[in-house]
């Protein structure tokens, strides 16, 4: 079984020492070309003309390599084939890339690139939402979910309200930025070390671009410092170019962005306009419901389909919502393509009822938790979701009832009222708010993982997995199943790096589906060479096989023990075969989209938080005093991995809502895109008093491995509570009185703006 103390992450004390290699810390070959990506300087163009001469001529290029160069197709989409490895004819976005420099160092490519002589004729853009709604710019065929007759209700409903705000969109600022080292093999093959969520796309993207099978390219890599979905499909580009240049040139090719390249060129999380229609009754509860979930795409598709269904799909987050109607529209603009970021537009769902859920109780004079409380789906009834799937395992009243008495929230609650009374200018404001998170991949095929261990003949045992490590644990959860399966110690067991040539096929490290998949796949090679061995041991020392148990790195058999090393030896010497491959898919997923009805999701992870908060109504400061979280994770692997990740998740969160800023140029071009214009959370902003626990009864209702649940994006969700606290806070200015008209993220002039509007009411 899984070991419960909870072993530290694999690489943790290499992480904290600088000894953990990242893919710029390896060794550089020897006459390693430095790359530079040209990139446009205009959001919308035709290219009238471009000579690359001058970048040639200058010296310590290599080469200069542009479409034109392409064996293959110039592509690296995910999806619809919209995204071009160098722009040909027109451009689409400020930063879009034109051409690659390789050149003896980084500096000298970037000097050259600048030489280039473009001719240009600028087009029309479109940068915002508002300008793509009056252009009806849609990326994507509108999209409508319903259930009941929202309509019909909204006119019998005893109180109306309809509102509208923003939510803006979101840098990953992981700390690890872009980067990617290709090594040409002999015969065209070429192994590329990236930096990639998605191994196996990279590997198709790679080869579609050099015109040649995906047996001729290998993607590895051992770790990524961060990811958060930015590293889902926008590696694929640089490890285009830096193939392209290896396998053009026969040397080794690196590209590694700097911070401010970094964020120009690639995609965000999607910003969205949200409005809502809602009707309700005097207790809180809403009898209908009508939201518009509209959202900046960027120049192409990526991934923004399924990001926005999913937004769709968390529009109800925790509450049963009996006639609803949810529309999203997806709009083109010439800015960079907006892609996966963690949560996958569940984010903008949940903040959208959320923010209904306090505007509801500001309209009643109620608490807000109260009104959450009468809208929970219920148990058994009260719990069909706006897609038709019923929800079986809500946990989401326990929770909530239980984090409302050990966060003190009732006393704290009147204690803020009653501070806020006598406080004319600092005031508090506080907020419960719970998350309803479906784990699978909304695309059924990619709902599959694949394992390949082999135990050598001394007993130790190497495993290999599809799934990616970018710090969150994965690959020592995946290392305590199949210890615990083969009842050895975890340090018994070698964590290798993800390689396509091991397992093949795989889906992205996405979707909190990473231990889900690769947890489950390891286990079935573990249990396939576990039997094995059972079959060997048993006729080798004629023992029942069910009498056979393995623990402590012993094997017992009915009165005596051997080690597991000397039940291997005794293997391999009697030619049992000691390598074995896992499969798994996940079982019950179905959905048909063009009804919007089905089961996308395999098991809902359930959680909640109280967020304490302080704002200064002359300057719009604010500070999170305090914050309580109660999450579940089924049965964990490993909490200390699990509570870490809803730490980071929350924190992650609460950025979104506050601080992390993204501003564009009415030319398209991004302003904040570097550490001194955009403000992630620091240490600074953790709230003094934190407290996080696991909910002492989870329990995964499906069979998961060893009954837990994901962790990955949920808590991040939590982080809303924050932005209804300070929705809290503001709405004091004006008694209880006035609904705050505040957007996201509440940055001090944000909050400023709504306390000065009311003040003006």
């Amino acid at each position: 079984m899984i070991d419960r103390n909870a072993p530290a992450h694999d690489s943790s004390v290499r992480h904290v020492t600088g000894a953990a290699l990242y893919i710029d810390d390896l060794p550089e070959p020897k006459h390693l070309l430095h790359l530079y990506i040209a990139q446009s300087p205009l959001a919308h163009a035709r290219i009238k003309s471009i000579n690359l001469d001058p970048v040639r001529d200058f010296p310590g290029v290599v080469t200069v390599l542009s479409a034109e160069d392409i064996p293959g197709v110039n592509d690296v989409s995910p999806s619809v084939g919209d995204d071009p490895l160098f722009a040909v004819d027109e451009v689409q976005y400020i930063g879009q890339s034109l051409f690659v420099v390789a050149a003896e160092s980084r500096d000298i490519a970037r000097k050259a690139a600048a030489l280039a002589e473009i001719s240009w004729q600028e087009l029309d853009h479109i940068v915002t939402i508002a300008g793509a709604r009056e252009a009806d710019a849609d990326i994507d065929t509108a999209q409508t979910m319903q259930r009941g007759d929202s309509a019909a209700a909204l006119g019998k409903a005893e109180y109306r309200q309809s509102g509208h705000f923003s939510v803006g969109g979101q840098d990953h600022f992981y700390l690890e930025g872009q980067v990617c080292l290709a090594m040409p093999n002999e015969g065209g093959d070429v192994h590329v070390f990236s930096s990639t969520q998605h191994p196996a796309e990279v590997q198709h993207l790679v080869a579609g671009v050099l015109g040649v099978p995906s047996h001729a390219v290998t993607v590895e890599l051992r770790r990524m410092g961060g990811g958060f979905g930015g590293k889902e499909t926008q590696p694929a580009l640089f490890a285009a170019a830096a193939a392209l240049v290896a396998v053009t040139t026969g040397r080794a090719a690196k590209l590694c962005l700097d911070r401010d390249d970094d964020m120009i060129i690639t995609g965000k999380r999607h910003d969205f306009e949200i409005g809502y229609d809602v009707g309700f009754d005097g207790r809180g509860r809403i009898t209908a419901i009508d939201l518009l979930l509209e959202s900046r795409c960027g120049c192409s598709m990526d991934l923004s389909l399924p990001v926005n269904d999913r937004a769709m799909f968390h529009a109800d987050n925790s509450y049963y919502l009996e006639n609803v109607t949810i529309h999203s529209r997806r709009f083109r603009t010439h800015t960079v393509s907006n892609t996966a970021f963690r949560g996958f537009g569940g984010p903008q769902g949940v903040i959208a009822i959320e923010r209904v859920m306090d505007v509801i109780a500001l309209r009643l004079g109620l608490d807000p938790l109260e009104v959450r409380k009468i809208n929970l789906y219920g148990k058994g009834e009260r719990n069909i979701t706006p897609y038709y799937q019923t929800v079986e395992d809500n946990v989401a009243p326990d929770i909530i009832a239980e984090l409302e008495q050990k966060a003190g929230y009732r006393n704290r609650r009147q204690t803020i009222r009653a501070f806020n009374k006598n406080s004319p200018y600092v005031k508090k404001g506080i907020a419960l708010t719970p998350v309803k998170f479906g784990i699978s991949f909304t695309l059924t095929h990619l709902n599959q993982a694949g394992a390949l261990i082999h135990i050598y003949a001394d007993g130790s045992v190497h495993l290999n997995h599809g799934g990616t490590e970018m710090g969150q644990g994965l690959f020592i959860k995946v290392a305590q199943v199949v210890a615990g399966e083969l009842g050895i110690d975890l340090d018994r067991v070698k964590i290798s790096a993800t390689r396509t040539d091991k397992v093949p096929n795989t889906s992205a490290t996405a979707a909190s589906s990473g231990t889900d998949l690769n947890g489950m796949a390891a286990q079935a090679a573990a249990r396939t060479l576990k039997d094995r061995l059972v079959e060997f041991a048993a006729k080798k020392y004629d023992c029942p096989p069910e009498n056979i148990t393995f623990r402590d790195n012993m094997v017992c058999l009915d009165n005596q023990e051997i080690s597991f090393a000397d039940l291997v030896h005794a293997a391999y010497m009697n030619r049992v075969s000691l390598s074995a491959s896992g499969f798994y898919k996940t079982p019950k997923i179905h959905y048909d989209r063009v009804q919007h009805k089905g089961r996308p999701f395999y098991y809902f992870a359930y959680g909640a938080a109280v967020s304490e908060v302080e704002i200064d109504t002359l300057t719009g400061e604010m500070r999170v005093i305090r914050v309580d979280i109660l999450h579940e994770a089924g049965r964990s692997l490993n909490p200390a991995i699990d509570l870490g990740q809803i730490e980071g998740g929350f924190i992650q969160g609460m950025g979104w809502l506050t601080t992390e800023e993204l501003v564009y140029s009415d030319r398209g071009q991004l302003m904040t895109h570097a550490p001194s214009t955009y403000k992630i959370p620091t240490c600074g902003d953790r709230p003094e008093i934190f407290n996080i626990d696991l909910w002492d009864r989870g329990y995964n209702t499906e069979p998961t491995i060893h009954r837990s649940k994901a962790v990955g994006e949920p808590p991040l969700m939590l982080g809303i509570s924050v932005f209804s606290a300070i929705c809290d806070a503001v709405a004091s200015v004006g008694g209880y009185k006035i609904n705050p008209q505040i957007n996201a993220p509440a940055t001090p002039e944000e909050i400023l703006r709504a306390v000065t509007v009311i003040k003006q009411a």
